[in-house]
C-alpha cells in the first residue's frame, strides 16, 4: 500500500496562515537559524578534521618509535636505553600533541563565542525592527479606528441635528 508524503511546508503555511503575524519574519528567522547552524557545523567539522590530523600524526610517530625500540640490540644495556629513549620521546610527543589539541579547542571556543555574539546582535536588531514595525502598524490601526469613530460620531451628530 503506497502512502502519499505530506507537504510539510504547505501544512505549516496552512497552520500558521490564520495567525496574525508576519510569515516573512518567521521565514527569515528560520533562514537565519539555518545559516547559524551551518556556521557552527563548519567550526565543528574543521575542529574534527584538525583533531584527526593531530591523532594520525601522533599515531604515526608512536609507531615509528616503537619500530626503533623493537629492533634487535647487541648488548642487554642497549634494550634499557631503547626503552628509556622511547618513554622520553613518547612523553615529549604527548606534550606537543596535547598542546596542539588545546589550540584546536581554543580556536573552536573563540569562533563559537564570536558566532553566538554575532547571532545575539542580529537577533537584537531583528527584534528592534519587528517592534518598530508592530508599533507603526498599531499606531496606524489606532489612528484609522479613531478617524472612523470620529467620522461616525460627526455623522450621528449631524443626523440628530
Amino acid at each position: 500500500m503506497a502512502t502519499k508524503t505530506q507537504d510539510m511546508t504547505k501544512m505549516f503555511q496552512d497552520a500558521f496562515g490564520g495567525f496574525p503575524f508576519d510569515q516573512a519574519a518567521f521565514q527569515d528567522a528560520f533562514k537565519n537559524q539555518a545559516a547559524f547552524g551551518e556556521k557552527l557545523a563548519k567550526v565543528a567539522l574543521e575542529a574534527a578534521e584538525k583533531s584527526a590530523e593531530i591523532s594520525s600524526k601522533w599515531t604515526k610517530e608512536a609507531i615509528a618509535r616503537l619500530g626503533d625500540a623493537a629492533k634487535a640490540k647487541a648488548e642487554p644495556a642497549d634494550y634499557s636505553k631503547s626503552v628509556t629513549d622511547l618513554a622520553s620521546a613518547s612523553a615529549e610527543i604527548a606534550a606537543e600533541n596535547l598542546a596542539a589539541f588545546a589550540e584546536v579547542a581554543k580556536k573552536v571556543q573563540m569562533e563559537t563565542v564570536e558566532l553566538v555574539l554575532a547571532a545575539g546582535k542580529d537577533l537584537s536588531e531583528d527584534a528592534t525592527a519587528a517592534v518598530k514595525k508592530a508599533t507603526t502598524e498599531a499606531t496606524a490601526a489606532v489612528k484609522k479606528a479613531t478617524d472612523e469613530a470620529t467620522a461616525a460620531t460627526k455623522k450621528a451628530t449631524a443626523a440628530t441635528n
